[in-house]
């Protein structure tokens, strides 16, 4: 099993940055993808970013391309989302995501989920 715990959450105004982590523990070396998705209040949980464990494969929504960025740090078995111009339509609890298969980037069904962490842009 897989355990992921999500932080960096937090209020900001808008235009501001958050950077998010997620770090991953158990049974790590079967981790092949990691993602970041998010969810509003009375909304369905929608796609941010997708990135592979191996070599680096990212996909990203059109809502956030060219203002969030999201990396790993394979030695902390880590992945982030750094968040720029933030905008009030981005808040919503953001959830971290693995799998252990590649295609799960570009299909986005993750096995494994975090809690979550509210990230909340005032205007």
């Amino acid at each position: 099993q897989v355990q992921l715990v999500e932080s960096g959450g937090g209020l900001v105004q808008a235009g501001g940055s958050l950077r998010l982590s997620c770090a991953a523990s158990g049974s790590i070396f079967s981790i092949n993808a990691m993602g970041w998705f998010r969810q509003a209040p009375g909304k369905e949980r929608e796609f941010v970013t997708a990135i592979s464990w191996g070599r680096t494969i990212i996909y990203y929504a059109d809502s956030v391309k060219g203002r969030f960025t999201v990396s790993r740090d394979n030695a902390k078995n880590t992945v982030y989302l750094e968040m720029n111009s933030l905008k009030p339509e981005d808040t919503a609890v953001y959830y971290c995501a693995a799998d252990g298969n590649t295609a799960a980037i570009r299909n986005g069904e993750f096995s494994f989920w975090g809690r979550g962490t509210q990230v909340t842009v005032s205007s």
